[in-house]
């Protein structure tokens, strides 16, 4: 063994419980040690499985982390609601001009009218002057991104 490059080791050692107070001796490398928690004040030793341990506020944070999820869930089922909004404009949809300016000419401004629309047949949405078979595709694509149920194609509309 080389010397003098191993710490010096304490058979005295003396370990104090920042809990409970509780003392005691044993071997370290360290003349003092301090912990948190010992096996006489440990819920799981003492047999008090009731009691909450909070050190330095973790149960404090951990409720917070859970209200912090809980505020993100709402506000993204929020999100998802307006998303998917039946009052919702239908220049929102993103078509084109031409598109857009046909539906808001036949008296189509919301997603819902326009749906109450394709319910009827697809033939009637083609009916729409200057609405043409692309834009309904398009249109049926931008719907069926924002998660909007829509009706299926009828066998007179093929």
């Amino acid at each position: 063994m080389k010397a003098e490059i191993h710490p010096k080791f304490y058979t005295d050692a003396k370990v104090v419980c920042a809990s409970c107070g509780t003392t005691w001796t044993t071997g370290s490398t360290k003349k003092e040690l301090r912990v948190d928690i010992c096996s006489n004040c440990h819920p799981f030793f003492s047999g008090e499985y009731q009691r909450i341990v909070d050190i330095e506020g973790q149960v404090d944070r951990f409720y917070k982390k859970l209200s912090a999820r809980q505020t993100y869930v709402d506000t993204k089922k929020a999100r998802d609601a307006a998303r998917k909004s039946p009052e919702r404009p239908i220049a929102e949809l993103g078509l084109t001009t031409r598109a857009t300016e046909a539906l808001t000419k036949a008296g189509i401004v919301e997603v819902n009218q326009f749906l109450r629309k394709l319910n009827e047949g697809e033939a009637t949405v083609l009916a729409i002057e200057g609405f043409g078979q692309k834009s309904l595709i398009d249109a049926k694509k931008k719907l069926r991104g924002l998660g909007y149920e829509l009706p299926e194609a009828s066998v007179a509309d093929a």
